[in-house]
């Protein structure tokens, strides 16, 4: 059975997707648009959203769940248990990605969405990323959490498209050439 694992993220300039401590506050106060810059279309082509602990965590303290009717698959090998959310259809995988993609796959999720910076890392060494949209907001960092890590070999990419938004943003989508 085949799948699609996709990346819909936003990073700095510079290709932080968080400060050092996790926090967003620069990605949250971005803009003002109502435009929310695909994310919607994309939503809608995926079977189940995978992420990992760090970005879990980070918006389950949200005041409201960011998805809801979406299935969410949180991978940890820490956690024993997920905190309860309202209107949220959360369940807890501890990985490894071989085992989790076929519980994922037995369970009917082919299109999957991928977050996190360790997971998405995790994703792009097992060669197991179909493609990239990584949407570049206009502010450096300097230091931070980085989304791209060490790799064993080269990713090829080919571009598919760049759109430019009246918020400034800059998204990129690439498709991984395997």
């Amino acid at each position: 059975m085949s799948f699609k694992a996709s990346v819909f993220i936003a990073t700095s300039l510079d290709g932080f997707i968080a400060r050092e401590d996790g926090d967003i506050d620069w990605l949250l106060g971005a803009t003002q648009s109502t435009d929310d810059h695909g994310y919607a279309a994309f939503m809608a082509g995926i079977d189940a959203l995978v992420m990992g602990r760090g970005t879990f965590e980070k918006v389950a303290g949200f005041d409201a769940w960011l998805y809801p009717g979406t299935r969410v698959v949180v991978v940890s090998t820490t956690l024993q248990a997920l905190p309860a959310i309202p209107g949220a259809q959360v369940e807890l995988h501890p990985g490894p990605i071989p085992a989790l993609l076929e519980h994922l796959q037995g369970s009917g999720a082919n299109s999957l969405y991928v977050d996190g910076g360790k997971l998405i890392q995790g994703f792009l060494r097992e060669g197991l990323i179909n493609e990239l949209t990584i949407t570049r907001i206009p502010v450096l960092l300097g230091r931070g959490i980085p989304l791209f890590g060490e790799l064993v070999k080269d990713v090829p990419l080919q571009h598919l498209r760049t759109t430019s938004y009246a918020s400034g943003f800059v998204q990129s989508t690439y498709e991984v050439i395997k």
